[in-house]
């Protein structure tokens, strides 16, 4: 039974933690779309608070899992607010001290908070670089475009293909 409680705690708590992350990085990224594309127009100071607010709600983002996590732990395994709060900021950020540890029989939570962590560390930093790059480039230019040109049908010689990738044959080379 003590495999069958890990397990279910872990996949319900992994599933809520993805559900508030991604929920909260869809919200961020409608948010950072409707930022106005006339880059020139804004001012460093806009820039920086934009900046700011978007890094701000990701740290909430971090801290309501934090604080899913911890209560978790109250609830299951650990005497206070103070040590589950710990624990669970500790795991999250993947320092883990070891000074607060969990019962043997919770023990794999700890691990699986902290690569759940690095995971959204990295989606969180994929939202700062979309954020920081639409304030610099403007509309991104990695989409794809609505309608395509339509291509040559024409087969291209092994020649042409040569001159492409390689520029004019040299007549001075020896073959």
């Amino acid at each position: 039974m003590t495999f069958l409680q890990q397990s279910g705690a872990a996949v319900l708590l992994v599933l809520i933690t993805l559900t508030i992350q991604c929920g909260g990085a869809a919200a961020l990224i409608i948010w950072i779309r409707n930022i106005p594309r006339e880059t020139q127009k804004v001012r460093v100071f806009h820039c920086a608070a934009l900046v700011m607010q978007t890094t701000v709600a990701v740290l909430m983002l971090h801290g309501i899992v934090i604080l899913l996590w911890a209560g978790c732990y109250r609830w299951l395994c650990l005497p206070s607010w103070e040590s589950g709060f710990y624990f669970s900021a500790s795991s999250y950020a993947t320092v883990g001290y070891g000074d607060v540890i969990l019962p043997s029989k919770w023990r794999l939570l700890g691990p699986l908070e902290s690569m759940v962590g690095m995971l959204m560390a990295g989606v969180s930093i994929g939202l700062l670089f979309a954020a920081v790059t639409h304030l610099v480039d403007g509309p991104s230019r990695s989409r794809l475009p609505l309608h395509s040109e339509p291509v040559a049908t024409e087969p291209i010689s092994l020649r042409q293909r040569r001159r492409c990738y390689f520029g004019r044959p040299r007549s001075n080379v020896i073959s």
